[in-house]
This record gives C-alpha cells, sequence and structure tokens, in this order.
C-alpha cells in the first residue's frame, strides 16, 4: 500500500504544482520570447527585436526544415507558413519535379511505407545493435567463443545487461501503473454504489467517505485533486503512463520487433535515397508541430502563439518514432532539406547510441558545402555530454567539428540558482549555447496549443534566431550565423552559481556549462550583425 501512495504522489506531481498560489509558479506568457531588460525573463528578446526593425527593410524569406516526428500542416497557426514544393502537383501520384519523391508537398516522411503506413514505434538504438549478436551469443560464453570474437562478445554482454536492466525497471512501472489503476476503478465503483450514480464527477469524489481499503489513498489524491479539472486528469495520466509504458516494453526493448517491413527499404544499404511517403504528420506529430510553432508559428494572425521567426517557411521531414531514429533516416532527411532549399534544419532528437555514425557525419559534411545550418537539442538526461556520448553530433572525426552545427542546452523562465532547467544535457565542449525550454507554449497537433519543456524547446528558439538572423542578413554563412549568435549570447550569468542538472544542491558556474557561457539572445545578435555587414 505504501508503494501505491508513493506512485500516486509521483503521478500527480503535477497537480499539486498546479495548485501552488506564489506568484513564480506559472511561467510567464511568451516568455520565450521576452527579454530581462524589459520584462526581468531572460527570454531571446524577440518583442524587442521587432520593435525595433525598420520597416521596409529587405527582409528575406527562407526555408526552416524540422526534422522531427511529423508537423500538422493543417494547424491553425502554421497553415499558412508552411513550405510547399512548387514544381509538384499534389495527389497525382507522379514525381513532378524529378527530385526522387513523389506528392512531396510539404516535405517527406521517410519512415513511412509505399502503400501509405507509417512508423509510430521503433527499438532504441541499443536493442538495435543488440539484435544481431543475441542472435550469435545468447547461448554461448567466455568459454566457449573465439578469442578473435571476445569483443563482441563482451559487447553483446553490456548491451544485454542494459536490456534486462530497463526491461525489469519498466515492468516493475508498469505493474505498478496497473495496480494504481485498479485501485481507481475500485474507488470510483464504490462511489458509484454510494451515491448511486452512473459517472463519478469531482463533486462525487469531494463528498465521498471512502471505505477503510482506500482512506490512505483518498487523503493523497485529495491533496492533489482540488476540482473537476484535475479529477478528468487522473484517468488520463494514468492511461497515458499505461501506454507509454506498455509501448517501451512492446516497442522501443522488444527484441523480437522489428518496424522495418512497413518502410520496406533494404535498410542495411546505406546509399538507399528514394523511399518512404508523403504523409509528414504520421501517426503522432506532437512534438515535430509544436516544435514548428516555436519557430515560425504566425505572428500576424491574430490567434495563437508567436513564432520566433517571419517570415520563414517550415518544411516538414519526418524520421523520428517513438523510439530511438535511425541514422539511415537522419540522414536522408538532411540531404533531402537541403536539396529542397532550407537554409536551417532543426533536429530536436538525439540517443545515446549509433548505428552508423558515418552516414550521419557524410549528411552533415553535405549540409555543410551546402550552407545549410543545423541546430541539435543537447538532450535531457542531465548529463555532461563532454563525458558521455550524444547522437547525431558535431565531432566528425579526427578532431574536426563541424562548422555549421549549433547544440542548445535549456534553461528555465525562473531567475537565479534555478535558471538552467533540471534536465538539460550540458557540457563546456560539446553544448554550444543555451535557450529558453521549460514551459514553452506552442502549437499542439490537430489544433491547440500546449506547454512543453526540453531541450527540443530550446533548439527550435535558436533555430528561430538564427532564421530572423540570416532572413536580414542572407549574405553571411552558417559558421558566420553561428558565431553571431554564441558571441552576442547574453554572458550576464557566466560567473553566477546555478543548481547543477540532475543535482538537487551542486553548484556551479554557468560558464561551465556550455562553450559560450551564455543564452541566446536575439536582440543583441540582430545588433551585432548588423555592425558586421
Amino acid at each position: 500500500m505504501k508503494t501505491i501512495i508513493l506512485i500516486l504522489i509521483t503521478v500527480y506531481s503535477f497537480s499539486l504544482s498546479a495548485q501552488k498560489k506564489s506568484s513564480d509558479s506559472k511561467a510567464p506568457e511568451n516568455w520565450f520570447n521576452l527579454s530581462y531588460e524589459k520584462n526581468k525573463i531572460y527570454g531571446v528578446g524577440t518583442e524587442r527585436t521587432y520593435t525595433e526593425i525598420k520597416k521596409g527593410r529587405r527582409a528575406d524569406t527562407i526555408i526552416v526544415c524540422v526534422l522531427d516526428g511529423g508537423v500538422d500542416q493543417n494547424h491553425e497557426d502554421l497553415k499558412s507558413i508552411m513550405w510547399q514544393n512548387s514544381g509538384e502537383i499534389a495527389g497525382n501520384g507522379i514525381d513532378d519535379d524529378k527530385n526522387g519523391y513523389v506528392d512531396d508537398i510539404f516535405g517527406w516522411n521517410f519512415i513511412g511505407g509505399k502503400n501509405g503506413e507509417s512508423v509510430q514505434y521503433d527499438n532504441l538504438e541499443f536493442v538495435r545493435l543488440l539484435r544481431p549478436l543475441a542472435k550469435k551469443y545468447a547461448d554461448l560464453n567466455e568459454n566457449t567463443i573465439p578469442l578473435t570474437e571476445a569483443e563482441d562478445y563482451a559487447k553483446y554482454k553490456k548491451l544485454d545487461a542494459e536490456l534486462q536492466m530497463q526491461l525489469t525497471n519498466n515492468q516493475k512501472t508498469f505493474d505498478q501503473i496497473v495496480n494504481v489503476k485498479k485501485i481507481i476503478d475500485g474507488m470510483k465503483e464504490e462511489i458509484k454504489v454510494q451515491f448511486a450514480i452512473d459517472s463519478v464527477r469531482y463533486s462525487d469524489f469531494k463528498k465521498y467517505k471512502p471505505s477503510e481499503n482506500y482512506k490512505k489513498i483518498y487523503l493523497v489524491l485529495s491533496l492533489g485533486i482540488r476540482n473537476e479539472t484535475s479529477w478528468n486528469e487522473l484517468s488520463t495520466e494514468i492511461n497515458k503512463g499505461y501506454e507509454q509504458i506498455s509501448a517501451i516494453i512492446k516497442y522501443n526493448l522488444n527484441l523480437e520487433y522489428d518496424s522495418r517491413s512497413i518502410v520496406g527499404d533494404n535498410y542495411e544499404d546505406g546509399t538507399e535515397r528514394f523511399y518512404g511517403n508523403a504523409d509528414v504528420k504520421g501517426p503522432d506529430a506532437s512534438h515535430g508541430t509544436h516544435v514548428a510553432g516555436i519557430i515560425a508559428a504566425n505572428r500576424l494572425n491574430s490567434i495563437g502563439i508567436l513564432g520566433v521567426a517571419a517570415p520563414v517557411k517550415i518544411m516538414a521531414v519526418r524520421c523520428v518514432p517513438a523510439g530511438d531514429e535511425r541514422d539511415k533516416d537522419v540522414a536522408n532527411g538532411i540531404r533531402y532539406a537541403v536539396d529542397n532549399g532550407a537554409k536551417i534544419i532543426n533536429m530536436s532528437f538525439g540517443k545515446s547510441y549509433s548505428y552508423n555514425k558515418d552516414l550521419v557525419d557524410d549528411a552533415v559534411r553535405y549540409a555543410e558545402s551546402k550552407g545549410v545550418l543545423l541546430i541539435h537539442a543537447a538532450g535531457n538526461s542531465h548529463q555532461n555530454n563532454d563525458v558521455k556520448d550524444n547522437f547525431p553530433n558535431d565531432n566528425l572525426g579526427k578532431e574536426l567539428d563541424a562548422s555549421n552545427w549549433i547544440e542548445v542546452g535549456a534553461i528555465s523562465w525562473k531567475r537565479g540558482k534555478e535558471m538552467i532547467a533540471k534536465f538539460s544535457n550540458y557540457g563546456k565542449n560539446e553544448v554550444d549555447v543555451f535557450a529558453p525550454g521549460v514551459d514553452i507554449n506552442s502549437c499542439k497537433v490537430d489544433g491547440g496549443y500546449i506547454e512543453l519543456s526540453g531541450t527540443s524547446m530550446a533548439a527550435p528558439v535558436c533555430a528561430g534566431v538564427a532564421a530572423l538572423i540570416w532572413i536580414y542578413h542572407p549574405e553571411f554563412t552558417p559558421d558566420q550565423v553561428k558565431s553571431i549568435i554564441e558571441t552576442a549570447s547574453d554572458k550576464s550569468m557566466i560567473k553566477k552559481k546555478v543548481i547543477l542538472p540532475g543535482e538537487k544542491k551542486k553548484k556551479v558556474k554557468f560558464g561551465s556549462l556550455c562553450k559560450s557561457g551564455g543564452v541566446v539572445d536575439l536582440y543583441a545578435a540582430f545588433q551585432f550583425a548588423d555592425k558586421k555587414k
């Protein structure tokens, strides 16, 4: 019973936070576009910048590719700013522009099949790496393998241990969620009987006199449930947790599951480029839609939110499933975006293992050669990327880093020691700059808006900043835009102590957490760019 209570407290921590009345319990509206000088918030100063851009000044529309899990091209705040392939006739089943992709109106889906199906779930990368090793070594031990295969066997043991640990932990969590669900359902049945009703509302829960079996649970729930909204969210969150953990076990960690039959490509052929379909939304475009809104949601339609950059066109390229993205798809996504006119590619995804890093590295070099800027989220594992692997990255081998790459960590809207997002990865060498990434309000798939947090949100803030600089200064190269963003970043916190992500009390200097020691500042960057011209 004690375990169940602890789980309920964890599940409902969001409700408790939402009920706090303190003045800093909710992020200020549009905070990532605000500025410290005007609003005492470490946003990037978008609104301040627009007020000082001279009317009539020449602005070049540029294309920003959202390389992600899909984008809802019909969202009310995105449909007017979606890139559309002028060389293609929609729905005629012909590759009109001869680029190798049929009916690619808004972009392309590299995890879709010719019959219109799309991959929703996939393995984690380490599971894909483990699969062939498990087939070879599962029935062997260190005494029965050739000495020449000792290294491969050691890799198998390491990956298999990781799999067993994750399976055990997730199965334990899944069993606990199932138990919680049974308890909540039992409590609801008791309420129905007590009040002779068919459905349970918050008012019924509030008047309910629990039996001995449910007294402790009721007390815990009463702390977090204060209205009809939070009562309804109880079942929603439990069901969401059930579905997420179930998918992790069934797909992400399942050695027997391989999604590639849906795509229908020859996965081992890294040179293969022309596969997939034109469905850029896919089965779950929630993440990519949110990212796209941050970059460029329509600023002139008087609805919804304000994206960072205008005028921008969003190209949607789908290559990220619920699981780890595949290097082949990422590489092809980058090449597609480059070949079809994107100047900036936002990549809000990452993983701890890489199946074919060279394939992605070649695509990064290709983008570099064509003058395309890549902006990548640093990750949400509160780890030091200087020490632990995070892929993809700008390390191209032989101590050579891509000049067209910006790695972005996340900050909160809170000031002082809590400024760095608790989840954000960091690294004095591997992370270039920080940007707003906590409680960011942006577009929700199928309409509406939602607040999400992650370096996945910080990267598109930076992408929007880069886009706006380039819109008014098309003469700059990717490395110049990168340099401007880093040089002009707000370094007022560089010597201040902040809580190290993943730690509760340990404090470090902000400047030790990224290469530039600063937070993206569009206003300063724009001024710097004007002077540099």
